[in-house]
């Protein structure tokens, strides 16, 4: 049985991952912004506990932390939530996971929503600066901080997954890809045993698949790291 914190468990693929990893007999710490969110999913009577906050707010993603870490240290933290477009983009696709990974007691597996959108992503940057970043960027981001987190905690395994383009509110009713399948490798991930490679993988699909190059770039990961610790002022360690 694992311990388990999903953000953005409140609908979509975190809702459908947090009821598949409950069924599977786990214990897990819901993420919502506000406590009627996640009564709407008909989790509160099956999971161990819930933490509430907006991942787009500084302030609130730390107390996210301090509020997650009196559950204990996680078996996995499933870093799910996020936005496709608006001013929130970088915030919460990519500052809220740096955030709660460096303010969080060290889990034993670490597992971050991507795209294959973020092989669209600019490598200059400069969108952890500007007012607004693109999606794309967010997940070029979150991407190479996956694979950043590998290299320097080895003993954590570190991973970041392509769910596909499914049927939720944000793919839209005309996403093409397998609903299920969106949230099975997250809780693989998570739960599984003899996963290979144990860090560092970019998934899709229970697959292994090419990350874009800049992510796995030691010299952009540091770039990455330097920024997100500026700009939020916590520092990964």
């Amino acid at each position: 049985m694992a311990l388990v914190l999903v953000t953005g468990a409140a609908a979509g693929l975190g809702l459908a991952t947090a009821q598949a990893l409950t069924s599977g007999g786990h214990d897990v710490v819901a993420h919502a912004r506000h406590p009627s969110r996640l009564a709407e999913g008909d989790l509160l009577g099956r999971i161990r506990g819930a933490i509430c906050g907006n991942l787009a707010e500084p302030d609130e993603v730390i107390a996210l932390a301090e509020q997650a870490d009196e559950y204990g240290r996680f078996d996995a933290v499933i870093h799910n939530a996020g936005v496709l477009r608006g001013p929130d983009v970088l915030a919460v696709n990519t500052l809220a996971p740096y955030v709660l990974t460096a303010r969080m007691r060290q889990p034993h597996r670490l597992i971050y929503l991507s795209s294959s959108m973020h092989r669209s992503g600019a490598t200059d940057l400069r969108g952890l600066t500007a007012a607004r970043a693109s999606y794309e960027d967010s997940k070029l981001y979150v991407t190479a901080l996956s694979a950043a987190v590998a290299n320097r905690w080895p003993e954590v395994g570190s991973h970041a997954v392509d769910p596909g383009w499914v049927p939720t509110r944000m793919g839209g009713p005309g996403a093409t890809d397998d609903l299920r399948a969106g949230h099975e490798t997250q809780v693989w991930l998570a739960t599984g045993e003899d996963i290979e490679p144990h860090t560092g993988g970019y998934w899709y699909h229970r697959r292994v698949q090419e990350a874009h190059p800049a992510t796995q770039d030691p010299a952009f990961q540091a770039e990455l790291i330097a920024r997100l610790e500026a700009r939020t002022g916590v520092s990964l360690g």
